[in-house]
């Protein structure tokens, strides 16, 4: 289409390029976040922004950053850009369209000789997924002096602490306090995603405007019994760990698909049991659990009847249990302004996005605490994602990727209007 500006195919190349680190099957991939997979990724990218003039840096919280200067480098940045880290079993294109395709959109610029007038930051922004130590959005929150206590001592399946493997990774935790931004120095933030869900797809719609993301609400359970004979111990007598958390996993389940109309997900992903054999009753099991709904009201109404049934279920099957909050984010809604502007240039290429929220919750929901923010959805193949099954068309990721160079453009000259 002759209203491109950028370079598609050169995108969609880069895009394969960098799945082929971590590649599982034909087009699948996983790169952990702070993995060797997930350094040698970054340094990728990293060689991509110097070839085309970007000045890069990986900071103490194992984020990537390019740089463009602007005319007035004394002005707070716009910073774009999403996160390379992946699921255990995922896509080529979860978080990747979004530092590439905000590559893409500064290369352009330069190829142009367009000097913004504020400057311009990439973030390839480590641990999104938060899947590798049960906490996301780790780098984004890192840089906004965000972070909670006791995050550098939460441990992987394998014993590794955050700590230790960003140590591995090049890092130095000592060093957070130096590569913290104030908060005064992020204009605005614009990040560019797969929708992950099959809303555009039933629209027939290729690109969408994100008009809010919706707050999700990890808890981990750790349920507490005694080991036994499956053989000899009778069942009236029994602690049994894991037939108290099967009564749990259920009642979420049911307590999401209450209403069909509504936005509730609820999901057990990660399960512990201890000592896992095949005939010793359960003593130990601890699961995830993951509650989001667009109204706040009502996931907290259901997390309160949740724990009313931990509680029964514990108190049924003789058992001890802790619950653990690992994330509670509220709602946080787009900017009007932003959305205007992409609106605006949507109509200039003769698209008509259709606004939507987001279920998953992206890098920008912790940059939206800091500063506006905007983010724009590419249609996903069927719905999918965080699974080797994960498609975006090529000619759907330019289209996305040409509205957020259009984007960042407006918003750099409606900065340098405020500024004349």
């Amino acid at each position: 289409m002759s209203f491109f500006t950028i370079n598609g195919e050169r995108l969609y190349s880069r895009i394969m390029e960098l799945a082929k680190i971590g590649q599982i099957g034909k087009t699948g991939v996983r790169r952990l976040a702070h993995s060797p997979e997930d350094k040698e990724a970054v340094l990728l990218v990293k060689r991509w922004m110097e070839e085309i003039g970007l000045k890069t840096r990986i900071d103490h919280f194992g984020i990537l950053i390019g740089r463009l200067g602007g005319a007035h480098s004394d002005l707070p940045v716009l910073m774009v850009g999403s996160h390379i880290d992946t699921q255990p079993y995922a896509g080529r294109f979860d978080g990747t369209v979004g530092v590439l395709g905000a590559l893409e959109a500064l290369q352009t610029m330069i190829e142009n000789n367009v000097v913004p007038v504020m400057s311009m930051e990439v973030g390839a922004f480590s641990d999104e997924e938060g899947n590798r130590f049960h906490k996301g959005l780790f780098g984004s929150s890192g840089i906004l002096g965000l972070l909670e206590d006791g995050e550098l001592d939460r441990q992987d399946k394998e014993g590794m602490t955050r700590r230790d493997a960003l140590i591995e990774f090049g890092c130095d935790p000592g060093k957070f306090p130096e590569c913290e931004y104030r908060h005064d120095q992020i204009h605005a933030f614009l990040e560019f995603h797969i929708e992950q869900g099959p809303v555009l797809e039933s629209k027939g719609e290729p690109i969408g405007i994100v008009s809010g993301i919706s707050g999700p609400l990890w808890l981990t359970v750790e349920l507490n019994g005694f080991a036994g004979d499956s053989g000899s111990v009778s069942m009236g007598i029994r602690q049994d760990a894991l037939a108290g958390a099967a009564k749990i996993i259920t009642a979420l389940n049911d307590l999401a698909s209450e209403d069909p109309e509504a936005s509730t997900v609820g999901t057990v992903g990660s399960l512990r049991v201890f000592p896992d054999s095949r005939n010793i009753i359960p003593e130990k099991v601890s699961f995830t659990i993951d509650l989001r709904d667009i109204d706040e009201e009502r996931r907290n109404a259901i997390e309160t009847r949740l724990v009313e049934v931990i509680k029964e279920s514990a108190k049924k099957h003789q058992l001890t249990y802790d619950i653990s909050e690992d994330t509670r984010s509220e709602l946080r809604y787009c900017a009007d302004w932003i959305k205007q502007i992409m609106r605006e240039e949507s109509e200039d290429m003769g698209l008509n996005p259709p606004e939507l929220m987001s279920g998953p919750f992206h890098d920008a929901l912790a940059m939206s605490t800091v500063c506006d923010y905007g983010m724009i959805f590419v249609r996903s193949k069927d719905g999918v994602s965080h699974n080797p099954k994960e498609y975006s068309f090529p000619e759907d990721i330019s289209l996305g990727a040409e509205l957020l160079f259009k984007t960042m453009l407006q918003i750099a000259e409606k900065k340098a209007g405020e500024n004349t």
